[in-house]
């Protein structure tokens, strides 16, 4: 299948969701709810189709076991370090250039030391209410937030923006293309992060379409 058009990803992106393990169905439910195309995607080929892409929560050294073979993860770690991805729970570890708790290999695309399983046991799992800072197109209410086995962002760089908060750790945060949750938005009926990054991924479209533009004009 040949790559979509970037004028019809401005109206609807698509945006793949790692099929691998984690509650991917649920990604898939809320980027339809909120405009977007979902493709499950489980070989490193389907990323060629892709305007943006969700790593799902699950078990992190389970995703890189599965992601090691038939160059799935190099695959993976070129994509993220250009088109935009989400990555929640295990996928916000995935993402991170430090791990902690052990220390394990990740895509090392976004500038902040996660630590694993810092919030507890599955037995620990909450929901809490944060507060966002996802801008003026966004209710600013509190949003619902579920942690089950959840990691901590212990630290970011000056070029990472934290949008919501817990205990004074960060628990969204995004870097350029890059957003990261330490929570579960999917298991939520609150569709503002999946909306969110949709319109990150639309803004990446509307980019490429400005630069390809200007560059035949000249």
């Amino acid at each position: 299948m040949p790559k979509q058009k970037t004028s019809d990803a401005t109206a609807k992106p698509r945006i793949g969701v790692l099929a691998i393990q984690g509650d991917y169905a649920a990604h898939a439910a809320a980027l339809e709810d909120v405009g977007a195309e979902p493709v499950l995607i489980r070989k490193p080929e389907q990323l060629a189709e892709l305007n943006g892409l969700i790593i799902p929560g699950g078990e992190s050294t389970t995703f890189l076991k599965f992601l090691e073979r038939d160059g799935f993860l190099e695959s993976l770690r070129t994509f993220a370090a250009a088109t935009p991805t989400f990555g929640t729970c295990a996928g916000c570890i995935l993402l991170a250039t430090k791990v902690l708790h052990p220390p394990q290999d990740s895509l090392g695309v976004l500038d902040a030391t996660v630590e694993r399983n810092a919030y507890g046991r599955q037995i620990d799992s909450s929901i809490e209410e944060t507060a966002t800072k996802l801008g003026p197109n966004f209710d600013a209410g509190p949003l619902e937030t579920v942690y089950i086995r959840a990691p901590r962002i212990q630290e970011v760089s000056k070029d990472v923006s934290v949008l919501a908060e817990r205990d004074g750790f960060p628990v969204l945060v995004r870097q350029g293309h890059l957003l990261a949750a330490t929570f579960h938005p999917e298991l939520s009926t609150d569709r503002r992060v999946h909306r969110y990054f949709v319109d990150m991924v639309r803004e990446a479209s509307d980019s490429a379409r400005g630069a390809t533009t200007e560059h035949r004009e000249s």
